[in-house]
């Protein structure tokens, strides 16, 4: 399925796209699409309804983050062996992690807040992995159990806030709006292999990123066994799992987002996303 959430900011409702691609309502059958609802035999149960039989949603309707009550937002760092090729960077011999605020997260196609004082705002397409099942020292030949579905993440980044301003990347990661989720969240079974997915991310039409989840370093099996060892991952949990190369501080010279620009990134049957760049408010 395509599940996904729909409606104003904070008064989200529950819908997914049926096979025509009209989203439909699913509010009298769940909910909300987080914690518990995320498990493998409540998924189950939504998969069985016909969703032609459902109300239908105006196309123009905003849609939102595809997961609600998001409690972690990790990612990993460095995780494409390429990207890893265009910062200068080595293969890290464990992956890097580092956090999102859950504050981040916003809509596919909601503005992204350029914050004040900014000048190195950048760009990454990533595959996001959503829990659905509570991990802890899991092995990783059972790790997929606990996976709800995969979604598209824009892991927006201000470079000098997470390099140049002493302490860990967190600070350049996390400002509002820097974690665009969805359109949808996609259930494993509509995704033959998550390794093998192409992506690409496109700033005014010009296509920096195009690349393929074939060159992650630490796949999404290994990447659950080991954060489980550290922390345990519960539902509604989101790893994004790292980009490949085409990012801003990748290019020479340098380039990174203005106001007024747009951004539209994708993944191979995860759907795309467009953000306009805004300044932040300055109210001097």
């Amino acid at each position: 399925m395509k599940l996904l959430r729909f409606g104003p900011p904070g008064q989200e409702k529950p819908g997914a796209l049926d096979a025509q691609g009209k989203i439909r309502d699913l509010s009298a059958h769940v909910t909300e699409l987080s914690g518990a609802h995320l498990d493998r035999q409540a998924l189950a149960e939504l998969a069985e309804l016909d969703l032609a039989q459902l109300p239908e949603v105006a196309s123009d309707t905003r849609l939102g983050p595809c997961v609600a009550g998001v409690g972690k937002f990790i990612c990993i760092g460095l995780n494409y062996s390429d990207h890893a090729a265009e910062t200068g960077a080595e293969v890290p011999p464990e992956p890097v992690v580092f956090n999102k605020w859950t504050s981040a997260i916003c809509g596919p196609n909601d503005d992204v807040i350029i914050p004040r004082g900014s000048q190195k705002t950048d760009w990454e397409v990533e595959l996001g992995v959503v829990i659905g099942k509570t991990a802890r020292y899991v092995d990783e030949a059972d790790a997929m159990q606990h996976v709800a579905g995969f979604c598209v993440v824009n892991d927006v980044s201000e470079r000098e806030f997470q390099l140049e301003r002493s302490g860990t990347w967190d600070k350049g990661k996390g400002c509002d709006t820097f974690g665009p989720l969805g359109p949808w969240l996609v259930t494993p079974d509509e995704i033959a292999d998550p390794h093998d997915l192409s992506m690409w991310l496109d700033v005014d039409g010009k296509r920096y990123q195009d690349g393929s989840t074939r060159t992650m370093v630490y796949q999404v099996p290994y990447l659950i066994s080991y954060l489980s060892r550290f922390m345990s991952l519960q539902p509604g949990d989101v790893i994004s799992t790292g980009t490949p190369p085409g990012v801003g501080m990748g290019q020479t010279p340098q380039v990174y987002l203005r106001p007024g620009q747009s951004m539209r990134l994708g993944i191979d049957g995860l759907g795309e996303q467009q953000q306009r760049l805004v300044a932040e408010d300055d109210p001097r």
